[in-house]
């Protein structure tokens, strides 16, 4: 029996009715054990008698198995998991069978071979032990245990073959056919998109078996790709009942209450600027001219004075973690009583705001900056299209529509444009980034898809929501309150070294060193204006950089140059900018730092899930518009485009139609007689005898050859004639690369060496005699 006192005691006594040991002190005691340990010898040590104590072990034991801290060995001991070799993480897996496990601790990606795959699905825990290194140098893992299922249903179409019945799943990272017994099929029609619960989950020798749970409609009906990526990224769509009445509770206009005690800016000429199909105002701004500069104040819907911590709107907020915006339809973070109801800030109706008044002086810089529990109204709703003819066409109708809020809107101009000059300064890296928009017809079918461009009033908002958001980031850091900070951390040094082995060959050079700053990217950007490459070695210098996260730590933003920042100007659709406001209402209150209810620990776990869910609705939105981009070019299959090189592999090249932005692939099979070298390090590739190269960011026409929608997938066909391939050479010069001896085009060891590439050509040499007589 230990005699040691838990540390954990009062935490866990006021978590538990009938409190054991702490998790931490279990793992303290198997550390000093040294050795795997059975449960009935570690409740006599943890001193555990009564039946209840013991079944409250057994619980966190198997808890804490299911979380990767310990692991059951055959014996039915319980060891540390990481003392014993094994590790814990969640799976990703690819659509050829093979898989990784992403660490619980953020190391390195572990190998998962088809064979390790065949039980699991993609997105489960599972715990694995290092077995080796695959033929690539990577590290190889075998599975241990699976910790805990994360798929329940899933959504695919279902066939019925020689009185066989099966769902094939929608994503490719599921590469289980779903085997539907009779009597389980209900009333599904072979090709329909139907939704399967999973009755039983695979093995290493038997497929999952499942149940129709509901028949979504059929294959390509309208709005399916929607219903589809719904399901197949698992987003909640529907509100439960609970947070469905609580949004209720709330009417429709504000409670004269609400507005007591509050800054009120009634008065002032707020108005909101967003694009011509919003439904939802998070923001509003107002902007006059004082003596040294401007009064800019940015006002956000109060969604924290809604949605209290802990209450069923919070909660599924926070599951939620953001709105999902696909092409005509949106996925709310909040129920519309409050999205697009009480917390949008529609004009001519009082709303509840947090605001952020600012000083700016002439140079751009915030001299002052204070945060208001504000009330405000918005005196008018304006687009960017409104805004962009007033400032940038000087609009004589449009200046005299506008009448008096004309001085405000030149204010905000005027404001812009130090602001700009500010960011110039402090070196923030600017992509000018092409969005596009798909136009339906009345079938909700692609009619066209139309580039997006961005006017001075896109500027100018995003560059007002920047300095609020940099003002929260400061505020909340000088209190010492836990909040999520926007975090683009430095580009990694893997990236680095593989950017200046680019711009090596190209004459050019990353100042910086080791750690080069956003200021050090943007004079290369600078300096390569002119060249006509610059789109080439733009995409490589994008490429290169971190993605950005949430999390606790003030790490600042890469991108921007800025060493504070923190997303705080949309919490009607993003739970980060919530968690924000509440802090800084928590520090108007004149509430001390350690009375807020969330700490460090909490917060990184909610970094960490937002992040996840940012990145999911990122997934989901992509994986629709290609669908509904493949439905649009099938009835295009021979048409002719001009496309542009936006990836180079060693299988081929990935085009991007020009105006329309559809993607597909260009096959190394499909391009001239020749064979192709792929130089990761140049991005492209190269032809071994004509020296032909295809380069990323290069122009290249390309016929469309095949379309596949339930794949995602566009193959074209490239169209270069004799005049071009020659002037491509004598303007490059190019020449053949070297490509290492023995070594496949991934870096990897070739099984047959020399020999096995001698077979290998011959193999394509056939293969390109079979499709010449084809």
């Amino acid at each position: 029996m230990t005699k040691k006192k838990d540390p954990n005691a009062r935490r866990e006594a006021e978590k538990y009715a009938q409190p054991i040991q702490s998790r931490e002190f279990i793992l303290d005691l198997l550390e000093d054990i040294g050795r795997p340990v059975p449960q009935d010898e570690l409740e006599q040590r943890l001193n555990l008698k009564s039946d209840d104590d013991q079944e409250a072990l057994r619980r966190r034991l198997r808890a804490m198995v299911r979380d990767g801290q310990v692991v059951q060995n055959r014996r039915g001991g319980y060891g540390i998991a990481r003392r014993m070799g094994v590790i814990a993480g969640r799976v990703q897996a690819h659509k050829d069978g093979f898989g990784f496990l992403i660490p619980d601790e953020g190391k390195d990606d572990i190998f998962l071979s088809p064979r390790q795959m065949a039980s699991i699905l993609h997105g489960d825990r599972v715990s694995v032990r290092i077995s080796g290194e695959d033929n690539r140098g990577r590290l190889e893992g075998s599975v241990v245990d699976i910790l805990e299922r994360n798929t329940k249903r899933l959504v695919g179409r279902f066939f019925k073959e020689s009185g066989v019945q099966y769902m094939v799943p929608d994503n490719s990272r599921f590469n289980h056919e779903v085997i539907i017994p009779e009597g389980k099929a209900g009333s599904a029609k072979p090709g329909q998109i139907v939704l399967v619960d999973i009755l039983e989950y695979p093995t290493k020798k038997t497929q999952p078996v499942g149940e129709v749970y509901q028949v979504l409609g059929e294959h390509r009906a309208a709005g399916m790709e929607v219903e589809i990526a719904i399901h197949s990224f698992g987003l909640p769509s529907e509100f439960p009942e609970p947070v469905k009445a609580e949004a209720k509770t709330f009417g429709e206009e504000v409670a004269e209450k609400a507005k007591q005690g509050r800054e009120d800016f009634r008065e002032l000429d707020f108005v909101t600027i967003d694009g011509e199909d919003a439904r939802d105002f998070d923001d509003a701004v107002f902007c006059e001219e004082t003596a040294k500069g401007w009064r800019l104040i940015v006002a956000i819907a109060d969604v924290a004075h809604y949605v209290q911590p802990g209450s069923p709107l919070d909660q599924e907020a926070e599951t939620r973690g953001t709105s999902v915006y696909f092409p005509d339809w949106v996925i709310p973070m909040l129920p519309e009583e409050l999205s697009n109801g009480l917390c949008s800030l529609n004009p001519d109706v009082d709303r509840l705001t947090m605001a952020c008044e600012m000083l700016v002086d002439k140079d751009g810089k915030v001299g002052r900056a204070k945060f208001f529990n504000a009330l405000i109204r918005s005196h008018k709703r304006l687009t960017y299209t409104q805004v962009g003819k007033l400032l940038d066409d000087g609009d004589p109708k449009m200046h005299q529509s506008l009448g008096r809020f004309v001085p405000r809107l030149q204010a905000l101009h005027d404001l812009y444009k130090a602001f700009a000059s500010a960011r110039k300064r402090r070196g923030a890296i600017d992509f000018e980034s092409v969005e596009t928009k798909i136009v339906f017809d009345a079938d909700r079918k692609i009619e066209d898809i139309v580039e997006v461009q961005r006017n001075v009033a896109h500027k100018i908002i995003e560059e007002c929501m920047i300095a609020a958001n940099v003002q929260a980031a400061k505020f909340l850091d000088k209190n010492g309150i836990p909040t999520l900070y926007r975090v683009h951390e430095k580009p990694p040094a893997d990236a680095l070294e593989k950017l200046r082995m680019f711009l090596g060959p190209l004459g050019l050079q990353l100042g910086g060193g080791d750690s080069p700053s956003a200021k050090d990217y943007s004079k290369l950007i600078a300096n390569i204006q002119d060249r006509p490459d610059k789109s080439l070695i733009e995409t490589v210098l994008l490429r290169s950089m971190s993605q950005a996260v949430y999390q606790p730590e003030l790490n600042g933003h890469f991108g921007l140059g800025l060493d504070h920042y923190a997303h705080f100007t949309s919490p009607i659709r993003r739970y980060p900018d919530l968690l924000v406001h509440r802090g800084i209402k928590h520090i108007l209150a004149g509430k001390p730092a350690h009375e807020f209810p969330y700490d460090n620990k909490r917060m990184e776990n909610l970094g960490t899930h937002c992040s996840m869910v940012e990145r999911r609705a990122d997934d989901a939105t992509r994986d629709a518009v290609s669908w509904l981009k493949c439905d649009y070019m099938k009835d295009r299959i021979g048409d002719e485009f001009d496309g542009l090189i936006i990836g180079v592999t060693s299988f081929g090249l990935f085009v991007e139609i020009k105006g329309m932005h559809v993607e597909g692939l260009v096959h190394v099979t499909t391009l001239e007689n020749d064979y192709y070298q792929f130089d990761p390090t140049m991005h492209r590739l190269v032809g071994e005898r004509g020296g032909l190269e295809f380069r990323l960011a290069d122009p290249l026409r390309v016929r469309v050859a095949r379309v596949d929608p339930d794949e995602r997938k566009i193959d074209f066909e490239p169209i270069i004639d004799a005049d071009e391939v020659r002037a491509r050479r004598k303007a490059r010069g190019s020449k053949p690369i070297a490509k290492p001896s023995g070594r496949d085009d991934r870096g990897g060891k070739k099984k047959g060496g020399a020999k096995g590439k001698k077979k290998d050509k011959q193999g394509d040499k056939k293969k390109s005699r079979r499709r010449r007589r084809k």
